[in-house]
């Protein structure tokens, strides 16, 4: 006869077997570096805000908890069921676009906000969710095979995208561009291709800085047309006039396309000693307090630069700053690690998508994310110009934060279906 310790053993090491398989189901990579990367994040956001008269930064682990709940909700939803949806998608996006333009909250120089009871949402953000599943449902059904079809995707988010330019924010804008390049080649784009799309780019910043050497950009542009386009002299015509074109009209979109603020963001790193009061101090201040963290940091809630608030606006676009003063060089190589294992495994999950748009839903998450974190690192650490883009899941903002989840779920559900077992998750 079984005693009754002898079951209530047995019934434990069930439920132990239970919670391993339930354990195994869940992509611990997936959900376990954004998780892991929001928990030390809420802790560097308190240490920015000892000194501060407003503590919000539990706020950052509230908004996380509602992020959660809906990219549950979403990793449950076929992705296939939102294909159906893209027109309302659209129509929602632009017309929240334009109520920024017509009822935004305005803060730091740009409207950027609408107030919903009492909360400031940023419809730009969710944009980004909105263009990468637009673009899907796009590039799925039309593939990229000739240099026409490449018409019907840029005009998609050109509308979206100019809306964003001229709230203005410069650093969303870019995410638009970057999302596109991506997504196309992921459809098939041949690579010749993007970097010809990238080019005037290129060729603009050649013509600002190092004009001479368009001497020999411009024929190579040119002899690339060639090689890979069809219709040959008309292919060749088009893209040296292009070229020609952005080298000419550089200047005068330098002084009459962006604003102030936004042209000294853009070269100001090369030397803020040219303004260490004004847009460089931030530069200044925030290599100071990643270099004083040396390679172990100071620790956690430790650090001097961070509590004194030397650097503004740390909890949100420098946080990273707060991240290298107080976990130092170690801490940060890990947290890039961190975002690399997770760009990985989304491209795994995108590899194994049981469709082109729900592959190309993943890679757009993954070039979204991946782009914010090189642009944001590069920014903090002196590499790249200071822009408006967060850290994903570090950076304090309750519209990225639930944007990030949501995307989240989005690839949760296309792991789910591209497994051959299924996942509680």
């Amino acid at each position: 006869m079984v005693s009754l310790l002898t079951r209530r053993k047995g019934m434990f090491a069930r439920g132990d077997r239970a919670r391993r398989g339930w354990l195994n189901g869940v992509d611990k990579i997936l959900w376990g570096v954004p998780l892991g990367i929001t928990g030390l994040a809420g802790v560097l956001i308190a240490s920015t805000q000892r000194q501060a008269t407003y503590v919000d930064w539990y706020d950052h682990w509230i908004t996380a908890a509602v992020g959660m709940v809906l990219a549950l909700i979403l990793a449950k939803i076929p992705l296939e069921r939102l294909n159906a949806l893209l027109g309302p998608i659209y129509g929602l996006t632009v017309v929240s676009l334009l109520a920024v333009r017509l009822i935004g909250t305005s803060a730091l120089g740009a409207q950027r906000w609408i107030s919903i009871a009492g909360f400031h949402v940023q419809p730009s953000e969710f944009a980004k969710l909105a263009a990468i599943l637009l673009l899907a449902g796009v590039l799925s059904r039309f593939p990229i095979e000739r240099p026409v079809d490449l018409v019907r995707p840029i005009a998609l988010i050109a509308l979206p995208w100019v809306l964003v330019f001229i709230q203005p924010d410069l650093g969303t804008s870019l995410v638009f561009g970057a999302l596109l390049l991506v997504m196309l080649f992921w459809a098939g784009m041949p690579l010749s291709w993007l970097v010809l799309m990238l080019s005037p780019l290129i060729t603009a910043v050649m013509a600002g800085t190092v004009p001479w050497i368009l001497v020999g950009w411009i024929p190579l542009m040119a002899y690339l047309a060639w090689r890979s386009l069809p219709w040959k002299r008309t292919a060749l015509t088009v893209v040296v006039a292009i070229q020609g074109l952005f080298s000419l009209l550089t200047p005068y979109l330098w002084m009459h396309g962006l604003k102030e603020y936004q042209r000294d963001r853009l070269v100001v790193f090369l030397d803020p000693a040219k303004d260490p009061l004004g847009i460089g101090y931030h530069l200044i201040q925030s290599k100071i307090g990643i270099g004083s963290g040396q390679l172990f940091g100071t620790g956690l809630l430790q650090g001097n630069l961070t509590k004194l608030q030397f650097i503004p606006e740390q909890h949100t676009d420098f946080i990273f700053s707060a991240m290298g003063e107080e976990l130092g060089f170690l801490g940060c190589v890990l947290l890039i690690a961190a975002y690399v294992l997770l760009m990985w495994r989304l491209l795994q999950i995108a590899g194994k998508a049981r469709s082109d748009f729900e592959s190309l839903v993943v890679i757009g998450v993954a070039g979204m994310l991946m782009f914010q974190v090189v642009i944001n690192i590069a920014m903090t650490i002196g590499l790249g110009p200071v822009k408006g883009l967060p850290l994903p899941w570090m950076s304090y903002g309750r519209s990225a934060m639930l944007l990030n989840f949501m995307a989240l779920g989005l690839c949760a559900s296309v792991a789910r279906r591209g497994q051959p077992t299924k996942s509680p998750w």
